[in-house]
């Protein structure tokens, strides 16, 4: 088997970052510029393409043969580059050692994981790429000194250009570098065709309702519009939405110092008394221009395909440290739920861009198009969206995992987790906790505590899902905290077990074993890496960089590793604890129970369009009723997973026409 590492550099009019790779390779005007590539670990070459060089027959064949491996890093883009030119290549053939590095807790970028992996100067991506890929890449604006062209070609610098073949060919050198680095830490087979799987998925992408796109865009625009001018002539200002200048003209109204607008600045404002009536309309203005972003909407217009579908939602191992799916473009594992009705009627009035009958019926405008981004996504003509979810898949996971038999036995009859948990934590009997009886005040507390204290969450934890705004008192949260783990002692006993087998393995070595879960010190002593591992029970691991133990503030063991830090994006250590670790294995494992119901699926012929972590979207042409439809798609998702056969799956969900969620 042959091992070829590629790198391309293209041009198109299209904006990538915005519009998704797919419809950047399918615009008319998409060009591969040049061909970089590595043959079994062989000195770099490159064919320049733009200067009419040609691929020798050998790669051309090379391509297409299964005998030989193609590595690339983001695979999709080359895969889908040169797809366009020869046809859907096998995906099989592919590996994508960006995946690769997500797999072995690096982070995603050709330049941030060769300098996180410590990688020689020689071996590190060039930093004269950006530069140049805008000077070659995208289109130029026309000048007088340019002689007025959009595009710049090899001739118009040559030595830039010579610059930038050598800038491609330092990346395949970085990438076969990493895939070197990283190969004592290989994927498992199964996880490499889940990847091979979901480059079928997003190449395949949703339908959008463009209508409704455009109509929201327009009607959004409306709003803005009309509420800017209505401020500007209230307040007199020039610009109502700057900040500075509207926290001036407020602070002369009301008399009293701003530090800032921010939305629970405005609502504590708008609940004064003594507003003028002029003061309470702009806060309200304040709110609605808030509420008015289409952003969403943008995205899938900038993203939309030819054929009306928006492609490459998801990436693949996104999530650091789980592996969970990420989003991108449209960030659909981000939209607001869906409460208007009727859902009909609203995207009718959208879609034919009618503002004073959406206001009439709905209220609000900036929020009923909010709500309806969801349902841009629909089923072809002919088609049908299934939707189908897990019911409480973290739960049941963390019941699993912990063994936790009181908690399974609810899953396995009738799954009411909160009130079943509202029972074990107050001593009431179950049947009591229903609507009608004054004991069902305590599903509040037993739905709060499910919600925050399962990954070793306290008082804080209860606080930031909501408890006080669910009537509950600060001083009363401390005891729901002691009784959820009383009634959960081995869930509490899995944090523990966890956080000192974490410490063991770090300062000892070796491996421990705890409830299934296998953690490990791995080391690869030529390439100088160390990590903590946690063999799932699916067979995948997790992996923790350079794990160290250190000090936290109670005088215990902290523990750190080194990774990407999600506020700052910078590669830095991290501390964890037990309830953390519980929490990354509980959500890996609830990711992998996915990934089997995708296999499942696609094996089945029900093809998914997309997914959003525990749900699944599938665009079929109907099959049976509605009823018989779902029950085949909630049956196939609720099968017992090979690895843990007596974990308790369900799924529930609909049929319809476009996407929602209530």
């Amino acid at each position: 088997m042959h091992h070829l590492s590629i790198d391309l550099e293209t041009y198109s009019s299209v904006p990538l970052a915005k519009a998704g790779a797919q419809k950047y390779i399918q615009s008319p005007d998409f060009e591969i510029l040049l061909f970089a590539f590595g043959l079994d670990g062989a000195p770099v070459e490159i064919i320049d393409l733009a200067r009419g060089e040609r691929l020798p027959p050998w790669l051309v064949q090379a391509i297409t043969s299964p005998e030989y491996i193609k590595h690339a890093y983001n695979a999709p883009f080359e895969w889908g580059c040169l797809s366009k030119y020869m046809g859907t290549l096998p995906p099989n053939q592919w590996r994508c050692t960006m995946f690769h590095g997500l797999y072995c807790g690096y982070t995603a970028g050709l330049d941030a994981t060769g300098k996180a992996l410590g990688l020689p100067q020689d071996k590190q991506k060039l930093n004269t790429g950006k530069a140049l890929i805008r000077y070659f890449c995208i289109p130029c604006k026309p000048t007088k000194a340019n002689g007025q062209r959009t595009r710049n070609l090899p001739q118009h610098d040559p030595a830039k250009w010579e610059l930038f073949k050598e800038y491609c060919k330092q990346d395949v050198v970085t990438e076969m570098e990493i895939e070197r680095r990283l190969s004592a830490f290989m994927p498992p087979d199964w996880v490499q065709k889940q990847w091979e799987t979901d480059l079928i998925i997003n190449a395949r992408g949703v339908a959008v309702d463009l209508e409704l796109v455009t109509g929201a865009l327009y009607l959004g625009d409306t709003v803005r519009q009309n509420l800017t001018a209505e401020a500007v002539r209230l307040s007199g200002l020039s610009n109502p939405n700057s900040v500075a200048q509207l926290s001036a003209w407020l602070q002369e109204e009301i008399g009293e110092e701003l530090a800032d607008l921010r939305k629970d600045t405005v609502a504590r404002l708008l609940g004064r008394d003594n507003n003028s009536a002029q003061v309470s309309r702009m806060l309200e203005i304040r709110q609605e221009l808030g509420k008015t972003s289409t952003k969403k909407y943008d995205a899938i217009e900038a993203a939309v395909c030819e054929d009306g579908r928006v492609r490459g939602l998801l990436q693949f191992y996104g999530a650091n440290r789980t592996g969970r799916w990420a989003g991108r473009l449209v960030q659909v594992q981000n939209l607001p739920r869906t409460y208007t009705e009727p859902l009909d009627l609203a995207r009718e009035l959208v879609k034919t861009r009618k503002l004073d009958a959406l206001r009439l019926i709905y209220g609000s405008v900036p929020d009923t198009l909010s709500q309806l981004i969801r349902t841009a996504f629909v089923a072809p003509e002919g088609h049908v969206l299934i939707d189908a979810d897990f019911s409480a898949i973290e739960a049941r996971v963390i019941s699993w995992l912990a063994g936790e038999q009181w908690r399974l036995e609810v899953f396995r009859t009738h799954g009411k987790i909160y009130e079943a948990s509202a029972s074990q934590m107050f001593g009431v009997p179950l049947e009591l906790i229903k609507k009608g009886n004054p004991e069902y005040a305590l599903r509040q507390k037993g739905k709060v505590a499910e919600l925050a204290l399962g990954y070793q969450g306290s008082t804080g934890a209860l606080i930031t899902m909501g408890a006080l705004d669910m009537g509950l008192t600060e001083e009363e949260l401390p005891d729901i905290v002691s009784r959820w783990r009383e009634a959960n002692k081995r869930i509490r006993d899995l944090w523990y077990s966890m956080d000192n087998a974490a410490v063991q393995v770090i300062t000892e070595g070796g491996s421990v074993g705890v409830n299934g879960l296998l953690l490990a010190r791995e080391y690869d002593y030529d390439n100088g890496t160390d990590c903590l591992t946690i063999l799932l029970p699916s067979g995948r691991k997790l992996y923790y960089i350079n794990p160290s133990i250190g000090q936290n503030e109670w005088g215990r063991p902290s523990i750190s590793y080194m990774g990407m830090d999600q506020k700052t994006k910078r590669w830095k250590r991290i501390e964890t604890y037990g309830g953390k670790l519980v929490e990354n294995c509980v959500q890996a494992i609830a990711r992998d129970c996915l990934a089997a119901s995708i296999d499942r699926l696609e094996a089945a012929g029900l093809p998914v369009v997309f997914h959003v972590h525990d749900e699944v979207v599938i665009d079929v042409a109907p099959f049976a009723d509605e009823d018989t439809m779902l029950s085949t798609v909630c049956s196939i998702m609720g099968e017992p997973v090979p690895w843990a056969p007596d974990l308790p799956l369900k799924a529930a969900g609909w049929v319809g026409y476009y996407f929602t969620k209530d």
